[in-house]
């Protein structure tokens, strides 16, 4: 069975193995120099220099750079091994909680379309990372529990800090602990807390780390987005909804989805986290029957989204409110609570009924491996990338810049002209939009044109010098 998730792991994500780099993973590993300096481990480790504190990612890519270099296949296979180890330590969790379809569920997690925005792309190895150990903590955490010897405890602990060196996503790990523990025992006790002190430590000390290194390192202290504390509270009710969707119909996924006008404003912008809240509570009121699995599966997914929910602003913002590869570990919940609820449904059908259940769990699998499969392709390369993306959301701006980026290089000057201004109309306020269609329109010779989108570049950040530069000479035209 182990193997099976294995070898169905791979077959899935076969494309994947001969994609390229995309998106950031140029400069987060093949044009960082850190990665490629003899010091770069101690500079990842006890310096600020790097846009976040996840050293453990940092040291994984600094050794692979030395493997494999500009060679992408070698990171895509350890991305794709280390999705297969989490699909079998999902498996081993499901299984030592009792939670019925645990093997299922683990091969559901491994195929999910999703999870390719992690598994696909390089630079989300330090979710694949971060998860693997997170998950081993889960279950030497589940052992100490069971034998009380303090050394799975320690273990559990460490495992859970390389976790957070991996990448600090995982800081909600001490609430999934307690919430494995209520499972089990149906309740909590005072010293689960009290042992649950270091976890909760740990996670304070790393999430400050990734707040100050966000701030001064990623956002070179600026906001991404403008928010007051009414339009969190709207977002983080509405966040958690578009993540199930996603997770029980993963149709139309993309890198980049449009930017949200949260309705902060008007009282229904709250409706969706008031649900969310009503859910829980209706839940929790039958936590001694139905409500149990409910409460326990869908309340892991929403914890783990926590970090992502829109009290923390973070450099993706820029780009987006949600994004695939944040679920990548809450989709555990959601996907466990389905495959338990089909099969206590199965349990409760006749023999004719039990066969065409089985025959619909099949269907179901082939048509989430064939959306992996087919998602896997996309990330082969930047233009495969950005033209899906913008083919699926044409309001997602950074997609269509990308794309009219593609088009401009390979001299398709009209077509990238058509994409730019799309983005423009988009973002309007974007010097690289309006950089780009500068380019454009200068190449074809529509030089007042281009002038005019060179002098909105310098309005928006005056110190792009290659702008200033490309403005004077254009103004120097004799009789233009």
């Amino acid at each position: 069975m182990a193997l099976g998730l294995i070898l169905v792991t791979f077959i899935a994500y076969a494309p994947a193995l001969h994609n390229g780099f995309v998106f950031d993973d140029y400069l987060l590993i093949t044009e960082n120099p850190m990665i490629k300096a003899e010091n770069g481990l101690y500079r990842f480790w006890f310096t600020t220099e790097a846009l976040d504190y996840y050293p453990l990612t940092w040291s994984l890519w600094w050794v692979e750079w030395r493997l494999w270099g500009n060679n992408p296949s070698g990171y895509h296979v350890i991305n794709v091994l280390l999705h297969a180890i989490n699909a079998l330590l999902v498996w081993q969790i499901l299984q030592r909680l009792k939670v019925p379809g645990g093997w299922l569920a683990a091969m559901v997690f491994a195929i999910h379309p999703v999870n390719v925005a992690t598994v696909a792309w390089i630079s989300e190895q330090k979710n694949t990372l971060s998860m693997l150990f997170s998950l081993i903590a889960i279950l030497l955490y589940l052992k100490f529990e069971e034998e009380n010897r303090w050394r799975w405890y320690g273990c559990s602990f460490v495992m859970f800090l390389m976790a957070l060196l991996s990448k600090t996503a995982v800081a909600m790990l001490p609430v999934v602990l307690l919430g494995c523990l209520w499972w089990m025992k149906k309740r909590v006790k005072w010293n689960d807390f009290v042992r649950s002190v270091p976890f909760f430590g740990l996670s304070l000390v790393f999430g400050v780390a990734t707040l100050w290194f966000q701030h001064n390192r990623a956002l070179e202290n600026q906001q991404t987005v403008q928010m007051g504390l009414a339009a969190q509270l709207a977002m983080a009710g509405l966040v958690p909804w578009f993540y199930l969707e996603k997770a029980l119909v993963p149709l139309h996924l993309t890198v980049i989805y449009p930017e949200w006008q949260i309705g902060a404003s008007r009282w229904m912008g709250y409706l969706p986290g008031l649900a969310l809240v009503g859910c829980f509570g209706l839940f929790w009121l039958k936590r001694r029957s139905w409500g149990r699995p409910l409460f326990f599966g869908l309340g892991y997914f929403v914890v783990m989204l926590l970090p992502v929910l829109g009290f923390f602003d973070q450099g993706f913002y820029r780009f987006s409110l949600v994004a695939d590869h944040w679920q990548y570990y809450s989709i555990v919940g959601v996907v466990a609570l389905a495959v338990a609820t089909a099969k206590w449904i199965g349990s409760r059908l006749d023999e004719r009924g039990q066969h065409w259940g089985t025959m619909a769990g099949m269907a179901v699998l082939v048509m989430l491996g064939i959306g992996t499969w087919s998602r896997s392709c996309v990330y082969a390369n930047d233009e495969t990338l950005w033209q899906d993306n913008a083919t699926k959301y044409p309001n997602a701006w950074i997609a269509q810049n990308n794309v009219g980026a593609a088009l401009l290089q390979r001299g398709q000057l009209d077509d990238a002209i058509e994409h730019l201004q799309q983005a423009l109309r988009v973002k309007p306020d974007n010097a690289g939009v309006q950089f780009n269609l500068a380019i454009a329109f200068e190449r074809t010779g529509r030089t007042e044109e281009a002038i005019k989108h060179y002098e909105q570049v310098l309005q928006i950040d005056p110190s792009l010098s290659s702008a200033r530069a490309r403005l004077d000479r254009l103004r120097a035209i004799p009789g233009r």
